[in-house]
């Protein structure tokens, strides 16, 4: 860093930080082990990208025989990523929070395993993490909070139900998340992003238009007001947003067993529509968060946006104009849009650099678009997606450098000077999640 951008990088870091989005556990704050650090799902797509055998995501409660198993067979690719991003966010963990600057072999991981579960074995920990990384609080998944025992620093989002996301090779998938919903009393868990229908035979099920409007009516009622600053959920570009009326999803649900997209898109629409209205009516302050530009492959997803879903979700959003949405986009080509929808529609804004827009260059480009194009209070410049304090730690160091650059560049060409530039970096990583989303700093 030159030392313009290397002072603001040291201002920026100063600045309070609100994590708005991720999906940190009330009851494993932190790392449990090196599987935590070198296998979360971001750097396991760079594995798998190598030739490492495995794929799919850790169980959510890996046993040992799991850890050790994934561990063995990750190893031998790690040489093979040490170029990307993800590694680098691994890298800053394992150096910054546990003083390992060693690469991680066959000889030596056990060793690093150990003094990371070590280390896990503080409770006060995490917490520790969070303020070397100067995070004041950071937004998780309601269920995850565990009865409140984080609550100094956790406040919460319902993720409870995907009902316009797509699922690999599925086209009723609408309806399985409402019958996930409809078989539980009080929001838990939501569906994984890869989906396994043998798992879910216990769900009541969807027959009848007469249970669809009672499996809506039964999630709406659920939904904890007093609990929760947003809700969390996808758009799938795949789908045609427009109203459906009863007569159709009707006829829909009668060819539920050969549904295809046409089908898929019904469900979707009709009880998208249905939520959106009751949110609407409730009269509730909520920010309904979508996340948009990652469509399903196997494992985990890639990036897709096609300007058709893009103005099919800008109609959607002038139908409920009492309703607040939250953007996170995963397709940097459509960010010009998206900016767009942000500049005319009063009733969305946007949030940070999701998934596979997270990598510095894009972080950059998608940065200096929105400062040029969106107003900073429609702005949430940072969350982490992480399920644990480590990887909150990493990406927040890795996305205030891409701010720093950002605004170093803004300050080169005369666009603002020195003081408006830290002005707007606090503005958007800690005034708007505060303004925008109502969050609040450690009691």
């Amino acid at each position: 860093m030159d030392q313009l951008t290397t002072q603001l990088y040291e201002d920026i870091f100063n600045i309070p930080l609100f994590d708005v989005h991720t999906h940190m556990d009330a009851q494993h704050m932190s790392a449990r082990g090196l599987h935590d650090v070198i296998l979360y799902h971001m750097v396991i797509s760079d594995l798998y990208s190598a030739g490492c055998p495995d794929g799919a995501r850790l169980s959510e409660e890996p046993d040992g025989d799991e850890v050790t198993s994934r561990l063995e067979r990750a190893l031998p690719y790690l040489e093979h990523i040490q170029n990307t991003s993800c590694f680098w966010g691994a890298r800053i963990i394992l150096k910054d929070l546990y003083g390992w600057e060693k690469p991680v072999t066959k000889d030596n991981w056990r060793e690093i395993h150990g003094i990371i579960a070590e280390k896990y074995k503080n409770k006060d920990f995490s917490r520790e993490i969070l303020k070397k990384a100067n995070i004041t609080r950071v937004c998780t998944e309601l269920w995850r909070g565990h009865g409140g025992i984080a609550d100094d620093v956790f406040q919460y989002s319902l993720e409870w139900a995907f009902f316009t996301r797509c699922q690999w090779g599925q086209s009723d998938t609408a309806l399985l998340e409402l019958e996930h919903a409809w078989g539980q009393e009080v929001p838990g868990a939501p569906l994984p992003v890869t989906l396994d229908r043998e798992t879910l035979k216990a769900m009541r099920k969807v027959k009848t238009l007469d249970d669809v409007k009672a499996a809506i009516r039964h999630y709406v009622a659920r939904i904890p007001y007093d609990k929760v600053l947003s809700t969390a959920s996808h758009f799938s570009t795949d789908i045609h947003y427009r109203p459906v009326s009863d007569a159709e999803m009707e006829e829909a649900l009668k060819n539920r067993e050969n549904a295809g997209a046409r089908e898929r898109d019904i469900y979707a629409n009709y009880i998208n529509e249905a939520f959106l209205g009751a949110v609407e009516a409730s009269g509730k302050d909520i920010v309904l968060q979508f996340s948009l530009g990652a469509e399903p492959l196997p494992f985990e997803t890639g990036s897709k946006m096609t300007a058709e879903a893009m103005f099919g979700l800008a109609e959607m959003f002038s139908r409920h104009p009492k309703a607040r949405f939250c953007l996170y986009l995963s397709s940097e080509h459509q960010n010009q849009s998206i900016c767009t929808l942000a500049r005319e529609l009063p009733n969305v804004s946007l949030a940070g650099y999701w998934w596979h827009n997270f990598f510095p260059s894009y972080i950059r480009k998608v940065m200096g678009e929105r400062l040029d194009m969106v107003a900073a209070n429609k702005q949430l410049a940072f969350f982490s997606d992480a399920y644990c304090a480590d990887w909150a730690y990493a990406k927040s160091i890795i996305v205030r450098k891409q701010l720093a650059e950002v605004l170093a560049g803004k300050i080169g060409q005369g666009q603002y000077d020195y003081e408006q530039a830290a002005s707007i970096a606090k503005q958007v990583l800690n005034t708007t999640p505060r303004t925008l989303l109502g969050m609040k700093a450690n009691l």
